[in-house]
């Protein structure tokens, strides 16, 4: 099964883009699951690199980087970063910008999509 998950929401402030990523790993841990996280709107700030959150908070960085060995894809929406002033370089590994192009690649690709 492939399964596309959609982000919107901002890092933090709401918890929709954290209960998305929880989803994501524990889908990418399972058997004959193949998962990519594409982030849109204020939800390419969960990207951002050295993230520091109180001790006990989750942390979305660490969250991201805990999909790349399930090989995991991960993409920012371009005109979103460029909306908010982040250049590709602001980008915790393994997020990387993408396009409105490969977002629609991806929504062909998957048997499911899955919104937060």
């Amino acid at each position: 099964m492939k399964t596309l998950f959609i982000l919107n929401e901002p890092a933090y402030g709401s918890e929709r883009s954290w209960n998305g990523l929880r989803l994501a790993l524990s889908l990418a841990k399972a058997e004959d699951q193949e998962v990519r996280v594409f982030l849109m709107g204020d939800a390419v700030t969960c990207a951002r690199p050295n993230q520091k959150t109180p001790d006990g908070y989750y942390n979305l960085e660490r969250m991201l980087k805990g999909l790349e060995p399930k090989g995991v894809l991960i993409g920012c929406c371009g005109t979103c970063l460029d909306a908010r002033g982040m250049a590709e370089d602001q980008l915790a590994s393994p997020a990387r910008r993408s396009t409105l192009a490969e977002l629609t690649a991806w929504t062909a690709w998957a048997d499911k999509v899955v919104t937060f």
